[in-house]
């Protein structure tokens, strides 16, 4: 998995169909489907809802929400067969609907569930297994509590982190809020990336553009864009190019019509 950059998972954004649009656009970009919790694929019936998409997607990852060990690795059993790239574990959202189920960001004060979540789905498949967080809850929000978390996870075989760079209130503030009142601290990404060298971390939060994600690659193994690539899909445009060093399909085109003009310039027959 080249985790460079991804496109963050957005509940009701990130579809089959905005995924597949941003793939016309971008080949090599990690692309995550809406969070999807356990009951819906265990009790709701319309797994192909959920679990369905376009071979082309590819490489395509799945997140899950939950927080029951079992239910956790039926669901990943799911994910994988269907033929997802990675199962993502989500211990990031702050909303009072996802706590009420016990899962998301609050599951960040019991690293051990966490854990055993994550062991219990890298018991049941092949597939990488992945946690998105963010930098700490509440009170909570200690460096050394930040490293309490991923340290235990990582133990369990967690060998990638996905970090929004925000801390979360669990109560005071809204989903929405929580996205932007939380001051960024890129700082202790990087550190923690400093603190676990051997673990693959990816910086999540307030990314606009390609120059930025690449500034931050010099300090983290991946960045992730949420709102920005879902309000303005072209910022990805390059992203093959300047992120993965490819040559895109548009710098192909533009190589091209540059070689047009050249050999019209020089007198010679149009090819």
């Amino acid at each position: 998995m080249d985790r460079r950059l991804a496109v963050a998972p957005m509940l009701d954004w990130t579809d089959r169909h905005f995924r597949w649009l941003v793939r016309r656009i971008t080949r090599r970009t990690l692309l995550y489907t809406e969070m999807v919790t356990t009951g819906a694929l265990l009790h709701g019936g319309d797994r192909e809802r959920f679990l369905g998409f376009d071979e082309d997607e590819h490489p395509v990852a799945l997140q899950l929400g939950g927080a029951d060990p079992r239910e956790l690795a039926a669901c990943a059993r799911l994910g994988a067969e269907r033929g997802y790239d990675e199962i993502n574990l989500n211990v990031g959202c702050p909303s009072d609907r996802v706590q009420s189920g016990r899962f998301g960001a609050c599951l960040m004060a019991e690293p051990a569930l966490v854990a055993d979540c994550v062991k219990a789905m890298r018991d049941a498949i092949d597939v990488p297994v992945t946690v998105k967080h963010r930098i700490g809850i509440d009170e909570r929000d200690s460096y050394h509590a930040l490293c309490d978390f991923v340290g235990t996870v990582a133990a369990a075989g967690c060998d990638a982190f996905v970090v929004h760079a925000r801390k979360a209130w669990l109560s005071g503030l809204s989903p929405k809020e929580n996205r932007s009142v939380p001051p960024l601290r890129y700082d202790v990404v990087h550190r923690l990336k400093r603190d676990f060298p051997g673990l693959t971390i990816v910086l999540n939060g307030g990314i606009e553009s390609l120059d930025a994600a690449q500034a931050q690659l010099a300090h983290v193994d991946g960045v992730m864009l949420g709102r920005a690539a879902y309000h303005d899909p072209w910022v990805l445009a390059e992203a093959d190019e300047q992120i993965f060093g490819l040559r895109s399909a548009r710098a192909r085109q533009r190589s091209r019509r540059r070689l047009r003009r050249r050999r019209r310039r020089a007198g010679r027959r149009r090819w």
